[in-house]
């Protein structure tokens, strides 16, 4: 993604949990907020907040797994970090 389209974008949706989304959505490991916030390169605790705010809103969902909690998309999460994508693409 160029400059230019890249501030396009971060006009129409907030870059950051855009991007937790669409990481998520094409991840092929598992994704945990300790790696989503060096992936989408934010604090821990911002993730943690943003996270939680999508979980209220039921994008995501947490599956504990022993000591740690694996971030899974719902089918609305899904959807939605399929569209948002969809977008990122076509800009």
């Amino acid at each position: 993604m160029g400059i230019r389209n890249k501030k396009i974008f971060g006009v129409f949706f907030r870059e950051k949990p855009a991007m937790m989304l669409v990481t998520l959505l094409n991840s092929q490991t598992e994704q945990y907020a300790s790696s989503l916030a060096k992936i989408v390169d934010c604090t821990y605790s911002h993730i943690v907040k943003i996270l939680n705010e999508m979980q209220k809103a039921d994008l995501i969902s947490f599956q504990k797994e022993g000591r740690l909690k694996v971030l899974k998309l719902t089918k609305k999460g899904e959807d939605v970090a399929k569209s948002i994508d969809k977008v990122r693409t076509a800009l």
